[in-house]
């Protein structure tokens, strides 16, 4: 009988009897994918479009088999890292680390970075905030990217270069207004729990002489309402929740 491959890491099951003089090899070689599993680290270029990690089977140098990803590269456009939903073993569920390392382009630029399980639908796409680390658990069975935050990352809106910004789950955002206003638009399709932090790092002046305006996306609700609320003091941050379609996006702090 043929060899086999295990679900996940598609590590290569010789059948007994088989396989005579290259046990060693194919052990070796196991066993250097379960060292990847357990603390590999690997850098994925990312530019624009998708990019699929790698499961092959039997392969040491298959990049989705490392714990840790490192994705770099300067962006041209918004870009995706899809993880495989199955090996030839059957479904791969993946727990791993994804390190955001790329230049979204230029400063009047916001390129995105998701992460998703390949098969999943655009809307579920898991948005990877820039300068963050997360912890990432792929389910094969059910293509969903579940992602929770280790170092949530930051981003700065300069209004001499940029005035407007769409905002991803899990942003922290520093605003300059010294140049003009600055509109912060909230995620489309939020999830229950979803956060954005919105604070005034103007070198001078600051919100009082130029608002930051943070408007609704879609029919999300701010407060209940479907429309824009202004931060008009100096120094002021504050972190949005979201609860729900009735309420929509509330303010969990609000400090100056």
């Amino acid at each position: 009988m043929a060899s086999t491959y295990s679900t996940d890491l598609s590590l290569e099951l010789v059948a007994t009897g088989e396989k005579a003089g290259l046990w060693g090899t194919i052990t070796n070689t196991n066993l250097q994918l379960l060292q990847q599993a357990v603390s590999g680290y690997v850098e994925v270029t990312l530019s624009t479009g998708n990019v699929t990690l790698d499961l092959s089977d039997g392969s040491a140098t298959a990049n989705g088999k490392n714990l840790y990803i490192k994705v770099v590269g300067t962006l041209s456009g918004n870009a995706s890292l899809t993880m495989p939903a199955s090996t030839t073993g059957g479904n791969a569920n993946r727990v791993f680390f994804v390190e955001d390392g790329t230049t979204r382009g230029t400063a009047a630029e916001s390129w995105t970075v998701t992460l998703l399980t390949a098969g999943q639908s655009a809307a579920t796409q898991v948005p990877l905030p820039e300068g963050a680390t997360a912890l990432v658990y792929s389910r094969g069975s059910v293509p969903a990217t579940t992602l929770g935050m280790l170092e949530k990352g930051f981003t700065e809106v300069t209004a001499a270069s940029k005035t407007t910004y769409t905002a991803v789950a899990g942003d922290q955002i520093g605003v300059d207004t010294v140049a003009n206003i600055v509109t912060i638009t909230l995620p489309a399709s939020p999830s229950q729990g979803d956060e954005v932090t919105i604070m005034d790092v103007s070198a001078s002046n600051g919100f009082a002489t130029n608002k930051c305006v943070v408007a609704p996306n879609g029919s999300e609700n701010i407060q209940g309402a479907n429309s824009s609320i202004d931060l008009t003091t100096n120094n002021q941050s504050v972190t949005l929740f979201y609860t729900g379609a009735s309420k929509g996006w509330q303010l969990k702090t609000n400090t100056a």
